[in-house]
């Protein structure tokens, strides 16, 4: 035995010594191999999977500042990135079109209160005393007319003058009759004035052409326009003498009422109700603030999140969230990216 030790090659290893370091090395790989299944066990029991982001950007209320006088602007009070108060003027406008219809309308208004006051004047003095006269000469020649009728008529019955005088002296009679109730009924139209009737049109011309100032002063009231509301100038589109027409936009505003709007998938709906809190990062700002849910509405079909898996999951539905922040947020602008976070 000793000689088969003795006689074996130099270098060459012992069998029993290679086969301890194999198992020796074995065991060691499966001990790791245990620790890291069992870790991944541990981590997937323990560990929670990170919420889906849920990004959203600021928005903000705009109007175009408009009006319905066409007209050139003569005036621009703001520019573009200028921040103003409510009734602030913004722009003038200058109509000469609009400054003749008024001196037109004033003018209709000045000839029509003239025509008014002389109808309610009634008719003059000279004409009703003129009429007054003609009716009584007209009773004066009806009582001599009937006198000679009444002497006539004596005659007659005594025989002593023909029936035809007697006529004669009728007829005579009559038609001083006749013209005295024509000269009584100038006389009366001559001191009653205007018919009602000219009286009603004249006041109504005069309110015609009031109308027509109402409606001058209508445009008129555009020659400024303020500012509805406290906010900043976005964008100024016409320039200085340029001409603007009825409702052409001059500048848009932007309201300083900030919010929020996200796109989340109703299966993030859980804890985010009209009225509930929740919580906004705003890198931009490296802030994160509470916002106030204030509107949910859904998107409908063609914005729906479709599911992935074959089976076991259902289609969820995207609806948009708006969030105002329970505190003005100093340089929050629209656009700015907003992060939901989540519980």
């Amino acid at each position: 035995m000793a000689n088969d030790i003795n006689n074996q090659p130099a270098g060459a290893q012992d069998p029993e010594a290679v086969t301890k370091k194999d198992k020796a090395l074995l065991s060691t790989v499966g001990i790791i191999l245990i620790l890291i299944a069992a870790l991944a066990v541990v981590g997937f029991l323990c560990l929670k999977p990170a919420p889906d982001t849920i990004q959203g950007q600021g928005e903000a209320t705009e109007i175009r500042v408009s009006g319905k006088l066409p007209g050139r602007i003569s005036k621009l009070y703001a520019e573009e990135g200028q921040h103003v108060k409510a009734g602030d003027t913004l722009v003038h406008i200058v109509s000469t079109l609009a400054d003749a219809k008024m001196q037109q309308a004033e003018a209709m208004e000045t000839a029509a209160q003239a025509a008014n006051r002389k109808v309610d004047a009634g008719t003059r003095s000279q004409i009703i005393n003129a009429a007054r006269d003609l009716w009584t000469q007209a009773k004066a020649a009806s009582g001599i007319t009937k006198k000679t009728y009444d002497r006539m008529q004596s005659l007659y019955e005594k025989g002593v003058i023909s029936e035809q005088k007697r006529d004669e002296a009728k007829a005579a009679y009559d038609a001083a009759v006749a013209g005295e109730s024509a000269a009584r009924s100038q006389y009366e139209l001559a001191k009653s004035g205007a018919q009602s009737e000219d009286k009603e049109a004249a006041r109504a011309m005069v309110n015609v052409a009031k109308g027509s100032i109402s409606e001058v002063n209508a445009l008129l009231e555009d020659q400024y326009l303020t500012a509805p509301y406290d906010g900043v100038i976005v964008v100024v589109y016409p320039h200085e003498s340029e001409l603007v027409a009825t409702g052409a936009p001059i500048m848009t505003l932007q309201k300083d009422d900030h919010w929020a709007v996200f796109n989340v998938r109703e299966t993030a709906l859980k804890d985010i109700k009209l009225g509930s809190t929740v919580k906004v990062k705003i890198p931009a700002l490296d802030k994160t603030v509470d916002m106030k849910v204030f509107f949910i509405q859904d998107l409908g079909t063609y914005a729906n999140w479709q599911a992935t898996k074959a089976t076991g999951d259902y289609d969820a539905r995207t609806f948009q969230i708006k969030a105002r922040p329970a505190q003005p947020i100093e340089n929050f602008r629209p656009g700015m990216s907003a992060i939901l976070l989540q519980d």
